[in-house]
């Protein structure tokens, strides 16, 4: 009985050393990296975000009159003159108030005249002039909406009807100004100090691969898109030679001047599965620190990263950084 005691107290003995050992073992466990020291540097600042071209202004030919359509003068790719005649509504109602007119206004003087040799009261006086003032608003509203004249000089995008059809809505002709153009561009809230109206910027598209198009910021949007984390910038571009298209897709390169940052192999940096954050490690007295960084600008193979603990002579983990995790313990090799 003595030795089968003798012999469970020494199996105890063992596992209990075993079970040391490997926790032991696993708390001295130490990953093999290599690191590089990141130092500042001066940059170009610049960045580059693509967007879509659109008319600087852009109008829906949409008379406030249903009826019969009695004919569109131009078609779609035409171009218009400012003032020109683009639309012509059944005339009828105008022309019935327009004789409504004339004849109130013959009213009108003649109750002025008998007005002065006390034959009509000021009250009869007043009420028909209070009707012609209206018929002539009215015949305004019908003039502008049965002869419907083109607002700016620009290009007919679409045509919805055809002569002797019934408005019932839809825009007629939708116009665009074509001379200019404009584009709204996401930018990183990061650059938001760094904008103001009045920048100048570039434009290139792959239509035009060796052409460069000269644009300004007209508007710098006052607020942040939460989700985004973007704000938007209006930016116009000349385009008299109406090269650019609305809808056409341009990259947009932005100047900002020259920085001092810290650049760092942009393999080295490591995304958070299922999210959009971005991580490095670096080399805090042997043990491998997780640190949040934001991303900037970047050149080829690097890119700018941003964050309180990234700082000149900072030691980050760029070769066996994908197997590590906070705090575990890091050997730097050659």
């Amino acid at each position: 009985m003595k030795k089968v005691f003798i012999y469970v107290m020494a199996a105890v003995a063992m596992m209990a050393c075993s079970s040391e050992t490997t926790t032991t073992e696993q708390e001295e466990r130490v990953e093999q990296v290599r690191t590089t020291v990141l130092h500042t540097q001066e940059i170009e600042r610049e960045i580059s975000v693509s967007t879509n071209l659109q008319g600087y202004l852009t109008v829906n030919v949409a008379p406030s009159l249903t009826g019969k359509i009695e004919h569109i003068f131009c078609e779609v790719g035409d171009r218009v003159a400012k003032g020109q005649s683009i639309v012509t509504m059944d005339q009828t109602q105008y022309k019935t108030t327009k004789i409504s007119l004339a004849n109130l206004e013959t009213e009108k003087n003649r109750i002025e005249q008998l007005l002065k040799t006390g034959s009509a009261t000021q009250q009869q006086y007043d009420q028909i002039v209070t009707q012609y003032n209206s018929t002539k608003e009215q015949l305004e509203f019908l003039e502008v909406n049965t002869y419907c004249k083109a607002p700016f000089a620009g290009v007919i995008l679409a045509k919805n009807y055809e002569d002797g059809e019934l408005y019932s809505g839809q825009p007629i002709l939708v116009l665009t100004l074509m001379d200019k153009l404009k584009a709204l561009v996401a930018v990183p809230e990061m650059y938001f100090p760094k904008f103001k109206p009045g920048m100048k910027l570039t434009l290139t598209s792959e239509i035009y691969p060796d052409q460069v198009f000269p644009a300004t910021v007209e508007v710098v949007y006052p607020s942040i898109d939460a989700s985004s984390h973007t704000f938007q910038v209006k930016i116009v571009i000349p385009n008299s030679k109406n090269l650019l298209r609305p809808g056409m897709y341009v990259t947009t390169t932005i100047g900002l001047g020259k920085a001092t940052t810290i650049v760092a192999p942009y393999q080295a940096v490591e995304k958070l599965v299922g999210a959009n954050d971005r991580y490095v490690f670096i080399n805090e007295n042997g043990r491998a620190k997780r640190v949040s960084v934001e991303l900037g600008q970047r050149f080829d193979q690097n890119i700018e990263i941003i964050a309180p603990d990234i700082v000149d002579g900072v030691e980050m983990v760029t070769v066996g950084q994908h197997k590590l995790v906070d705090g575990v313990k890091i050997n730097v090799v050659e």
